[in-house]
């Protein structure tokens, strides 16, 4: 990707509590290494001052010099989010800390929610009861309408002024699908003096459930001709696919018509196709999604195991060792697994039929 795109940046993200932090500081180094600008994650659950300075500092040595301060999610199996002993309560904690230790040393990006943080959005109960402004950011789901009211979203936008005054050099969106959102956010920041750049976050549409899940878990706003169109063709995966690719143009090219951010960021979940169709339509690259090999894996022979994701050419360990996947099934999860780390007679590599959960993605 970096041959193909030249990115500004490229994010690595960091497991809760520093779950992955060896692993996200390697993968960060390696990608400075080989040209990458890394765009380090790093968040406040479970973590505390001590682990946070440790992390910091390995990520200093290490010449990482890009970081996104985050409050992170609720560790597994919990509800609601809690600071530990000896912790920060928020990413505006860990921003103000990276200042007082580092100086300037680290340039340092913050989240913005252009509907409001999903903690704040709420069900609402009567339809009359909502201001213009809450009609442009609210989300429908089930029948049922769903909303940051105004006193919240002015609470989020003083808190996001606040990260800002205390040292983030420029935000990074939630993902959106609704561009008047995003245009009316960006105003919204301009009006509290964040004049810092706004970056737009934008997810590439690569599966039906995958969408249906991702849209419902962060609350964000569907637009009722995006809803229709997907649920009519949710059992063509191909279909569903084009016009992800489709869609997200249309929303890419709107962005920059509209000149409200100096570029776009994308999370693509470590899928590249449909990304690649998207820099060909805007002129960005020429003929990626053509050539690209793994179009059909794409958001297909991708399952879940644990909180991590595995598909084919991934590698993973178990029991019996560490080795590559060859085949996912997509019902029942089982991967067939090359275990490289037993060699029998003649050199070969014995081959391991792993179900879901008896395995763990490493890289």
């Amino acid at each position: 990707m970096l041959v193909n795109t030249s990115p500004l940046f490229s994010d690595i993200t960091w497991g809760a509590g520093g779950s992955t932090a060896d692993l996200s500081l390697e993968i960060a180094l390696h990608l400075k290494r080989t040209g990458h600008v890394s765009n380090l994650h790093m968040t406040c659950t479970n973590m505390d001052t001590t682990k946070l300075k440790s992390a910091l500092a390995a990520a200093y040595e290490a010449g990482i010099r890009n970081i996104v301060a985050l409050r992170g999610d609720p560790p597994a199996g919990t509800v609601e989010w809690t600071a530990v002993e000896g912790g920060f309560n928020c990413a505006l904690d860990l921003v103000k800390y990276i200042r007082s230790e580092f100086g300037n040393e680290f340039g340092i990006s913050v989240a913005g929610y252009p509907e409001g943080h999903p903690d704040s959005i709420e069900l609402v109960e009567d339809l009359s009861t909502l201001t213009d402004s809450e009609k442009i950011r609210c989300s429908v789901r089930e029948g049922k309408t769903y909303v940051c009211r105004d006193s919240s979203y002015i609470d989020e936008m003083e808190y996001l002024q606040k990260k800002v005054e205390a040292g983030a050099d420029f935000v990074l969106t939630q993902m959106f699908f609704d561009t008047a959102v995003f245009e009316q956010f960006v105003k919204n920041c301009r009006a509290y003096n964040i004049k810092c750049p706004i970056i737009p976050g934008i997810m590439c549409i690569t599966g039906y459930a995958g969408f249906h899940k991702m849209t419902g878990f962060c609350k964000t706003r569907v637009p009722e001709s995006l809803n229709t169109r997907m649920n009519d063709i949710k059992d063509d995966p191909a279909a569903v696919k084009k016009f992800g690719i489709d869609y997200c143009l249309r929303m890419c090219k709107k962005l920059i018509e509209q000149n409200s951010t100096p570029g776009l960021h994308f999370y693509t979940l470590n899928l590249e196709s449909c990304l690649y169709g998207v820099t060909d339509g805007l002129g960005w690259t020429s003929g990626l999604s053509k050539r690209s090999t793994n179009f059909d894996a794409d958001a297909t022979s991708m399952v879940a195991v644990g909180s991590a994701w595995a598909r084919v050419g991934d590698t993973v360990k178990s029991i019996y060792g560490t080795g590559t996947v060859s085949h996912v099934d997509k019902i029942t999860a089982m991967a067939v697994v090359t275990i490289e780390t037993w060699t029998l007679a003649g050199g070969q590599h014995p081959t391991a039929y792993l179900q879901r959960g008896s395995y763990e993605k490493i890289f």
